[in-house]
């Protein structure tokens, strides 16, 4: 019997399925232990660090440029062989495995799948906004949060920019982004964040959706990552999800998300693991023991399936067509700290109500410094 150990985040979503499989893999002859860390510290912990100590790690992809420069990580197409690879490919929704590619190489299986989209309780708001007009109209009559907490202020300045057509520079440029549409886009966070509740731009996501659903704080977030859970329809005040705001010319913004599992380097799968992580992905579990516990299907066999739909109000039916077109974050070496540079600047700006002309120009000094020396060094993507 081989022993692995692994690590997840520590939450239902991030954790259950995991550990109701791990009893699978044992009677298969292998034994399968996760420990977990929490929802921070998935979003900045060192990989280096953690693939010292564990086999398998449930990650993000923008730190797949660390990892890389590390080595910590093998390939998915040496673990799984490239035939398997292609064909989760060819299953995932959006581009939920494109995300964990890079170098010509797949570092991570995408088990999860999560994007920004819109949250809204109909009990506080009965209509649902389409546009920025529109989530800037409700704002004057509900309330209206914005996720700005950690990363999640670049994240949603991101999206923003993104439906307005001008998605953020991911490798090297003089400016972040174009400086009329990141105006624009800083312009209507800031109105926003005039609005809203009191000390929610220090809450992350899950406390974002928990206040949402236990308290009447808030009506609506238009950014926010989607939490299956929440819209449990057995809930007493579920959220409805549904697609993020688009621009003026009608095109969706938002930023993927979601887990991937990863094999370290110091993991040597036997069979019997690699089997148990090719069940993980099937769509028969995808669509059936992931969201029976608690998961968040990353094939499109969960998203599209009836049974899993109609217990959460459509969740995934309804913002299908968001992660589609989900955008993919920079995954150089050390974007995890320009990214939290980035919020840190962005979510500062809106409380001081700085000009939008000065917050760009921090912006693009941070970023150009970033993926300058990246160039200089001939690794940057």
């Amino acid at each position: 019997m081989a022993s692995f150990v692994g690590l997840t985040w520590d939450h239902p979503r991030g954790r259950a399925a995991l550990e109701a499989g791990a009893p699978i893999l044992a009677a298969d002859g292998d034994e399968l232990r996760w420990d977990v860390h929490s929802l921070e510290g998935f979003e900045s912990a060192p990989l280096e660090d953690l693939a010292d100590r564990y086999d398998l790690i449930v990650l993000d992809h923008p730190h797949l440029g660390d990892a890389l420069s590390s080595g910590c990580l093998r390939a998915m197409e040496d673990v799984m062989g490239e035939t398997f690879v292609d064909d989760v490919a060819r299953r995932a929704v959006g581009p939920s495995l494109e995300s964990y590619r890079l170098g010509g190489r797949t570092w991570a299986l995408p088990l999860d799948a999560a994007t920004q989209v819109s949250a809204r309780r109909a009990d506080l708001a009965d209509v649902e906004p389409t546009g920025w007009d529109d989530v800037l109209e409700l704002a004057r009559s509900a309330t209206v949060a914005l996720s700005l907490s950690g990363p999640h202020a670049y994240l949603t300045f991101a999206s923003v920019c993104q439906s307005l057509g001008a998605p953020l520079a991911t490798g090297a440029a003089e400016r972040i982004v174009d400086p009329d549409v990141g105006a624009t886009a800083f312009g209507i966070l800031a109105e926003l964040a005039g609005l809203v509740p009191a000390h929610s731009e220090t809450q992350n996501p899950i406390d974002l959706l928990e206040r949402m659903v236990g308290t009447d704080d808030i009506a609506y977030i238009p950014l926010v990552y989607g939490y299956v859970g929440y819209a449990d329809r057995e809930r007493a005040t579920p959220v409805v999800y549904g697609p993020s705001p688009v621009g003026p010319d009608g095109r969706s913004g938002s930023t993927i998300g979601g887990t991937g599992i990863a094999v370290t380097r110091r993991c040597d799968p036997t069979t019997e693991l690699r089997r148990h992580l090719a069940w993980l992905l099937s769509d028969d579990a995808q669509a059936g023991f992931i969201p029976a516990h608690q998961g968040q299907p990353a094939m499109r066999a969960g998203w599209e399936s009836r049974a899993v739909n109609a217990p959460v109000g459509d969740f995934y039916l309804r913002t299908r067509s968001t992660i589609e077109s989900a955008w993919i974050r920079p995954r150089f070496e050390g974007f995890t700290a320009v990214q939290a540079l980035l919020s840190e600047t962005l979510r500062t700006a809106l409380i001081d109500r700085t000009r939008a002309a000065d917050v760009l120009a921090r912006l693009d000094r941070i970023h150009h410094d970033a993926t300058g020396r990246l160039v200089n060094e001939g690794i940057a993507s």
